[in-house]
């Protein structure tokens, strides 16, 4: 299976941010519900333990392998259902500053996610990473099975399109502008 980097450089108020498209024949209230319930997000992503209410929630990644099973508090900084999710940590492999924003028109919701980029240089792996992910997202709103996605189809055949973005994110003038 080949895909298509989708991830493009944007400057938003919080700073630059690397943001991914998807679009879905579903209700922004079934879209929100994939990306803000727990049961939800356990079919492509993960789950949490805690109240969203109290400002914060422990994640657990599911979909990389046990041995990546462990619980990350993320802070909730923005929450308007059904529009826009504003989550925030930092782990081991960086900080993780996502905004989540859906419109519905017609029938189709698109969903925006972006991520804030504080380290350019890891954009090469998180760019297809949110591309698996999202694509997993998609798999599940669309009641087909997310486990059949490989990551391997996203990394290494990206890199190179988010090294660009990566490159464009630091405002390097010799690199292309994806």
């Amino acid at each position: 299976m080949t895909t298509d980097p989708s991830g493009r450089h944007v400057v938003r108020a919080e700073g630059g941010a690397v943001a991914f498209t998807r679009t879905f024949r579903a209700g922004i209230d079934d879209v929100w519900a994939a990306v803000t319930e727990s049961d939800r997000l356990a079919r492509w992503i993960g789950f949490y333990s805690g109240d969203p209410l109290s400002g914060h929630v422990d994640f657990t990644m599911n979909a990389e392998g046990e041995e990546n099973m462990s619980p990350t508090r993320y802070d909730i900084r923005r929450c308007e259902p059904p529009r826009v999710l504003r989550v925030y940590t930092a782990d081991d492999f960086g900080t993780w500053d996502l905004i989540i924003e859906l419109s519905e028109a017609d029938g189709v919701t698109t969903l925006v996610l972006s991520q804030i980029v504080d380290d350019p240089s890891t954009i090469e792996n998180t760019g297809p990473g949110w591309e698996y992910y999202l694509d997993r997202l998609s798999a599940a709103i669309g009641g087909s099975d997310p486990d059949v996605i490989d990551f391997d189809d996203y990394y290494p055949s990206q890199r190179d399109y988010y090294l660009a973005v990566g490159q464009s994110v630091t405002g390097d003038a010799g690199s292309p502008q994806p």
